[in-house]
């Protein structure tokens, strides 16, 4: 079913050479909060496709050498980026995804987990909220969209940065889940579907709805990509209905959305 519903959604039944030959090899940089629906629905795609899929991780955005601005900027192999909606439109500026070509994918939640058996802070109110930040002993963050969120706008917002951002850290190339649950930090928040997978901490829950930032993100197709027909073919299929239920188990909410049809321009070359 679930290859049938890939076929629909991605027109291979009309246009069975809408990708390229079979075999070939689609490198695909995915942020933290794609993970768990990229690495289930990936295979898929291969299955389907007969294309092998090359996958690098990394943050939207940030200085870490994994970062995925970071990996496009030192000339890395990529035909599709998925990350959030932000820092896509940033490259998209810069040159290095193909204007066009982007596509929501999912919107993402942030949330507070602690180590299992730990605890759990009272979160269910921004006033709630606002006294478990100034309680705790130390927070981490994430160096990407949460994390941005969390240390540069939310803190200050609640009129505690002064109090709070001494006992925080900020976490790079690793889940705050996995530092959380190692004992390290009291508490650690991250986008729900980066939590998730992580074993041995516990998710207090999200952030009041008033102090939420709920982020969309998004896929492009890179300028340097040497197949963004079968680049599309993929993002089309992340997109489709037919990735909603595995995305809404990773603790996203699917985006619905129609990619645009891919306009095969006369020249795709790889650029030097």
């Amino acid at each position: 079913m679930l290859r049938r519903q890939f076929l629909l959604a991605t027109g291979l039944l009309a246009a069975p050479r809408f990708v390229h030959a079979a075999g070939t090899t689609l490198y695909v940089m995915t942020s933290g909060a794609f993970t768990e629906p990229y690495r289930i629905l990936g295979p898929s795609f291969e299955s389907v496709t007969g294309h092998k899929l090359e996958s690098a991780y990394g943050a939207s955005m940030g200085n870490a050498p994994d970062a995925i601005p970071q990996r496009l900027a030192r000339g890395e192999p990529a035909d599709v980026v998925i990350l959030a909606r932000d820092a896509l439109d940033a490259l998209v500026r810069a040159g290095q995804v193909r204007a066009g070509s982007e596509v929501d994918l999912v919107e993402s939640r942030i949330a507070m987990a602690v180590r299992a058996g730990t605890p759990h802070p009272r979160i269910g109110t921004v006033e709630e909220f606002r006294q478990s930040m100034l309680n705790a002993r130390s927070i981490g963050y994430s160096a990407s969209a949460s994390g941005v969120y969390f240390a540069t706008e939310l803190l200050q917002r609640l009129g505690i940065a002064d109090q709070v951002l001494p006992k925080t850290r900020r976490i790079l190339s690793e889940r705050v889940g996995s530092v959380v649950a190692r004992g390290e930090l009291e508490i650690g928040f991250q986008q729900v579907s980066e939590l998730l997978p992580i074993p041995g901490i516990e998710i207090v829950g999200p952030l009041p709805a008033p102090i939420q930032r709920v982020t969309t993100f998004s896929a492009g197709i890179a300028t340097r990509s040497e197949q963004p027909q079968s680049a599309h073919a993929l993002i089309a299929f992340f997109a489709s209905s037919a990735a909603h239920e595995v995305i809404r188990r990773s603790g996203l909410d699917p985006v619905s959305v129609t990619p645009p049809a891919f306009p095969a321009p006369p020249a795709m070359a790889r650029t030097n």
